[in-house]
């Protein structure tokens, strides 16, 4: 296959031949693929090659194309069709490290191939390059920060297609079911591996082993994220375990406590220390909801009609209100009634973000030395998940 910058170059010699000689070339007979048909042609030493036919004789130059006086069989004879060869891997992770660490990453990487793409900030970096040395671009990436999503591919020459080389699996990493796409970025951005749960669909045990794979790691822990999900967590932990990945389930009930437990987690730290580290930051973290009752129902509230909203702390309804303002903010002050330092909001997708300004200032002003965080849940089932640490 001819590129571009050859075919130009087939042009100008067609250009100046045609100056030289007066006559326009002559495009020989083709294959059926398209290449120009070869005709034997003797050369020194008795060697055979193919070369074009029927192109137009040019002084000095013999019938079959070679020069009159014939070539060395020593001499190249033919040319690869694919121009040369390039770098043969190509490398792309996820680098989190400074921004002086990461000019250094640039230039060390620059010197190992070609392709060089480093983009992102904050922290957070994208990188993309084209070597020879697969494991010094990723070694580079280890002196600079922590690389993670490893993904190296090795440009095959034979089948024409890429060839995937699996890269070595991460010490850990966190797996999290999230109860919308909003969440799932977030914890994404975190370097956890997400499971979204659909309203009314809880993923199964088999959904949760196959994250578990993705995140390629020798330690997992594992993040549920919902009471009625944790005898399926379960489940998929030991089907992990006797895949050699050693798994820790920590039994959060609710996305406010996944979060709280996923912004302790310390790959660096022992394993047992993560795990112990993150149940606590979970186990500190009360949650809550608002829900719309779907019909009349006794609840631990009182009874609740159709359309009423709910308010249910870990677990419990606690309050039924009329609207999902008023509702909110009983629900933040019971809440907050124990004591808190951090409110965590997560807004569903219909959520408008005028109710997180007011609940905001609500806190602010009936809560000193309170913080607040507001999240974006996408499409969840709870038009509002509440979490108080």
């Amino acid at each position: 296959m001819v590129d571009a910058g050859g075919r130009g170059l087939v042009a100008v010699l067609g250009a100046l031949v045609e100056t030289v000689t007066g006559q326009a070339p002559v495009r020989g007979p083709r294959t059926a693929s398209g290449k120009a048909a070869k005709a034997p042609v003797t050369v020194d030493g008795g060697s055979v090659v193919g070369l074009p036919v029927g192109g137009t004789p040019v002084e000095g130059v013999a019938e079959g194309g070679l020069p009159a006086g014939g070539l060395s069989a020593d001499g190249p004879l033919d040319c690869p069709e694919d121009g040369g060869a390039g770098p043969a891997f190509e490398v792309i992770y996820l680098l989190e490290a400074r921004d002086e660490q990461v000019a250094r990453l640039r230039t060390r990487l620059d010197a190992l191939g070609d392709s060089l793409v480093v983009v992102g900030g904050d922290g957070l970096w994208h990188v993309h390059v084209h070597v020879d040395d697969a494991g010094a671009a990723v070694e580079a990436g280890v002196e600079a920060g922590r690389p993670y999503r490893i993904r190296i591919t090795h440009f095959a020459t034979e089948s024409g297609h890429d060839v995937r080389v699996q890269a070595e699996p991460a010490q850990r990493a966190v797996v999290v079911v999230v109860p919308g796409d909003g969440l799932a970025g977030l914890c994404t951005e975190a370097g956890a591996t997400t499971v979204i749960a659909r309203p009314g669909e809880p993923p199964a045990s088999g959904e949760l082993v196959d994250a578990i794979r993705r995140a390629h790691a020798r330690e997992v822990v594992l993040l549920p994220n919902d009471a009625a999900l944790r005898h399926t967590a379960a489940a998929a932990a030991e089907q992990a375990r006797t895949e050699g990945v050693r798994v820790a389930l920590v039994p959060t009930r609710a996305a406010v406590q996944g979060i709280a437990a996923l912004a302790v987690h310390e790959p660096d730290r022992g394993f047992d220390e993560d795990v112990v580290a993150m149940t606590a930051a979970a186990g500190a973290t009360r949650y809550a909801e608002l829900a719309v009752a779907e019909r009349q129902s006794w609840t631990m509230a009182g009874i609740c009609q159709a359309g009423d909203i709910l308010g249910l702390i870990d677990g419990d309804v606690a309050v039924i209100g009329a609207d999902v303002p008023g509702t909110a903010r009983t629900v933040l002050d019971r809440m907050l009634a124990a004591g808190g330092e951090l409110v965590t909001l997560v807004l569903g997708e219909d959520v408008p973000d005028t109710l997180a300004d007011a609940l905001e200032e609500h806190v602010r002003e009936g809560h000193l030395a309170v913080d607040t965080v507001v999240y974006r849940g996408g499409h969840q089932r709870a038009p509002l998940l509440i979490g108080v640490e």
